[in-house]
Parts: C-alpha cells; sequence; structure tokens
C-alpha cells in the first residue's frame, strides 16, 4: 500500500519549514525511524525519521522548496502484515511501523542501526575533490577508501558549507574517524593534514572557480547594470526579523549603562586557569557573568518575569532559563541553559561551552530555543563596548556584555590602568521601572568589581 508522510508540526507552532536536503531518493528501501531528511525551520536544523517501513516512491518536495505543515512531504510502499502490500489504510499497518511524533519517531522492531543510502565514495566527486587526492600524501587516504561503498556522510549544513569552501570531499573525512557526525573541527583537521585549503578558491575567482565557490546566489544587475545579490528572506533570519519587530513594537525598551571596573576578576579567572584542581576547565568572563546574573536576578525579580497581555497577569519565574545569544552561519538564535541558577561556575561554563559548540554546528533543537526567562548577549567577542539590545519575545530584561578595555580609571584616588567593561542593560518598562533595572545592574557590577561579594547573595 501506499502511505504518504506529510510534514508535522516540529514545534512552536511553526507553519513551515524548508527541505535542506533528502537523505533518500525515489527506489530507496528505508528503515523505521531512519533519517529521510534535514529541513530548516524557523529556529533549527531538524531531522526527520520515518514513520514507515518500506520503499520510497516520491519525493513531493525538492531541497530548498518550502514546505507547509500538513503538505504531503514523501510517498512509501509500505508492505502489509502477511508480506504483502494489499489494499489496506494506514491504520491497518502493523504498530512497529505507526507514525509517531517527529524527533521521537517509532518504537524500532530491532536495536541493529538502520540503514542509510549507500553511494559509491568516488562517483559525485569534484574536480576541487580530485584535486585534494591527487595532493595528498598516499599515506593520507587508504586506496581503498576511493572505491569501497560507503554510507552517506553524517553532518550539518554548516560544516557541508565550510567542506565544500576547502574542496573536501566528506567521504574521506568518515573514512578518518569515529563512526559519528562529522564536525568543523573534523573537515579542519583534515584539511590541515592533506593541504586542502590550498586548494580551494574562497574569493571564487580563477579559471579553477567551480559550483562549490560560487555564491549561494547568483549576482543579478540593476537597471544601470550595477551587481546586487537578492536572497529569499526565510529561515532564522525571517524568525529572528519577525520576533525582533514584535518585540520592539509591543515591549516598551528602556536601556541604562554602567561601565565597571573588572580587573579584579579578570585576576580571579587567571588565578582559576593556574588552578590544579580546574586543569581542562577554561572559564571565561562570559561564565563568570552568567553566574553573577543569576546571583542578581534572584535580588531584582522583575528582571526575571513575562508581561502575559492574554491572561493579564505578570509571571515572576522562580528559576532561570538563561538565554545566550549566538551568532551563527544561519543567522542569530538565542539558546537557553535551563536552570541556570543551580548551577556552579564550572558547570555553566561546560553548559557555555556545549552551547556554542551545538549552536556552530547548527544541531540546536527547537526545545533548546523555545522559552527563556532571561538572556545574555556578548557583544565584546566583536570589539563592541555597549548597544541597546532588543528583547527577546516574552522576557523582560537581556544584558549586552561589552569588550574588556584597558584604560585609565580613578582607583583608589589615583588614576591606573584598569580593565574596564560596559554593560548595557535593555527592560520592558511595563513590568520593570528604572530604579529597579538600576538596581540590577548596580548588583552585577559589584561582584564584578569585587567577586568576594557573592558571598552576601542568599
Amino acid at each position: 500500500m501506499i502511505a504518504e508522510f506529510r510534514l508535522p508540526d516540529l514545534g512552536e507552532g511553526l507553519a513551515e519549514a524548508e527541505v535542506v536536503q533528502w537523505l533518500v531518493a525515489p527506489g530507496d528501501t528505508v528503515a523505521l525511524n531512519q533519517t529521510l531528511a534535514e529541513v530548516e525551520t524557523a529556529k533549527a536544523v531538524v531531522e526527520l525519521p520515518s514513520p514507515y517501513e518500506g520503499t520510497v516512491t516520491i519525493l513531493h518536495a525538492e531541497a530548498g522548496e518550502t514546505v507547509a505543515v500538513g503538505a504531503p512531504l514523501i510517498a512509501f510502499d509500505v508492505e502489509g502484515e502477511d508480506g504483502s502490500a494489499p489494499e489496506q489504510d494506514a491504520g491497518a499497518l502493523p504498530e512497529r511501523a505507526q507514525p509517531n511524533l517527529v524527533g521521537y519517531g517509532a518504537a524500532p522492531a530491532s536495536s541493529g542501526r538502520p540503514a542509510r543510502r549507500a553511494r559509491r565514495a568516488g562517483a559525485t566527486r569534484s574536480a576541487a575533490d580530485t584535486a585534494v587526492l591527487e595532493a595528498a600524501p598516499h599515506d593520507a587516504v587508504p586506496s581503498a577508501t576511493v572505491e569501497r561503498v560507503v554510507e552517506r556522510p553524517r553532518s550539518t549544513p554548516p560544516v557541508r558549507a565550510h567542506a565544500k569552501r576547502l574542496g573536501i570531499d566528506l567521504v574521506l573525512v568518515a573514512a578518518e574517524i569515529e563512526d559519528r557526525v562529522i564536525t568543523r573541527h573534523d573537515v579542519d583537521a583534515y584539511a590541515e593534514r592533506v593541504g586542502a585549503a590550498s586548494h580551494a578558491d574562497p574569493a571564487g575567482g580563477g579559471a579553477q572557480a567551480s559550483a562549490d565557490t560560487m555564491p549561494m546566489f547568483p549576482p543579478t544587475t540593476d537597471g544601470t547594470g550595477r551587481r546586487e545579490t537578492r536572497m529569499p528572506i526565510r529561515g532564522v533570519r525571517k524568525h529572528t526579523a519577525a520576533a525582533m519587530v514584535q518585540s520592539a513594537f509591543t515591549a516598551p525598551h528602556v536601556t541604562v549603562f554602567h561601565t565597571v571596573d573588572v580587573t579584579a576578576t579578570m585576576d580571579l579567572l587567571a588565578s582559576l586557569r593556574d588552578d590544579r584542581a580546574l586543569v581542562g576547565q577554561k572559564i571565561g568572563p562570559l561564565a563568570v557573568i552568567a553566574k553573577v546574573v543569576c546571583l542578581a536576578l534572584s535580588r531584582t525579580p522583575g528582571l526575571n518575569a513575562h508581561w502575559d497581555e492574554q491572561a493579564g497577569e505578570i509571571v515572576h519565574y522562580e528559576y532561570v532559563d538563561l538565554g545566550i545569544a549566538a551568532a551563527t552561519e544561519r543567522g542569530l538564535i538565542v539558546p537557553n541553559i535551563r536552570n541556570a541558577e543551580a548551577l556552579s561556575l564550572t558547570q555553566l561554563s561546560s553548559a557555555l561551552k556545549e552551547l556554542a559548540e551545538t549552536a556552530r554546528a547548527g544541531k540546536t533543537s527547537p526545545a533548546e530555543l523555545a522559552g527563556g526567562t532571561f538572556s545574555i548577549s556578548n557583544i565584546g567577542v566583536f570589539g563592541v563596548d555597549a548597544g541597546t539590545p532588543i528583547l527577546p519575545p516574552g522576557q523582560s530584561g537581556i544584558l549586552a556584555v561589552g569588550a574588556v578595555r584597558r584604560q585609565p580609571w580613578e582607583y583608589r584616588g589615583e588614576i591606573e590602568l584598569r580593565q574596564m567593561m560596559t554593560l548595557s542593560l535593555s527592560f520592558d518598562h511595563r513590568l520593570v521601572d528604572g530604579a529597579e533595572g538600576a538596581r540590577f545592574l548596580k548588583h552585577v557590577a559589584d561582584v564584578l568589581e569585587q567577586p568576594g561579594r557573592a558571598m552576601l547573595f542568599g
């Protein structure tokens, strides 16, 4: 029988998703819960597991096409319980093949690994990939790697794009690592070892330019012949724009600034780096600020609240789901650290590292982006001192952290070179008045100036 799989709601009531790439093709036999495709919602790239066992008959959308929730996505030829393909309805499918929620999948019939579509490693290699193989040392690429049939390499869209820019075939990278998803670090390590970067043309010019080095959207010209590039507004960029407009014109924003002497905090971090008990723990300024923010929110609860217009209520949270703004190749996202107030400094540091790696790899899930009670934006990594951050929808406060700079400052009656940082706090003036916003900023500044003050927070 023919069974259709329609695009489900992937979370947060999203209305559509774009097909990033198909991992199966018509005629392929798929197993239950095998990954069919990667789709990009307004929040994240999501892998779609198969709700059926059977043979793919039709792909209803091409890669790059946007599909509405509820629209047909893929069709299967599914056998009935008796091994034939009788004319049955979907409800007559065996229990193990019943579709389930995306992200959970159906109960597998066995614990074995789902089969993935195989392909011959050298079948679709580009000119740049061939150049890499020819230039690589003979012991760098096992000869069997090129000819054998391998699984489609598992990676994320940003990693695949990065590999394309370097002219790297991910099949070769997959052959040298463990059975896991290929990361950007794996690609860089492979490129450095075989000298692949020298074969890539990052500018897209020269006689050897290929489709891999061309822009995703080709340039056009205006009426006078000048070049311009038009890109469709979709995915994370579309969602971010809508959310920021909604927030800016719904919540009355107020931003206050405070310049802080963080010399003592930087000295503390230097001492922690030399602490033998913390070998392998790279605790940075952002981890300290995240910890201090959680402490300060306990004293100024209005900054950890939500204005519920529909219910006519102000919701005060007794936990902190700390949002961390992350700039990725797909745009700005704000994943959350759940129950951040309960984490130690080292645990926060580890959580921040994991959050950043997941965001860069494009693997942040919709669940990790949902909610959030207060956010931090580290604009200092771009060399920026201050700004007026826009509140994530539903939150009443966001703190922008500026760059740390050595500059002359009054200290104990003398002018000295001190390490200074500017904090920018935006808040929703419906929930937070100026006095409470100033108190929060002063609490954060006091601990950053004298870390020992954290002992006074109950």
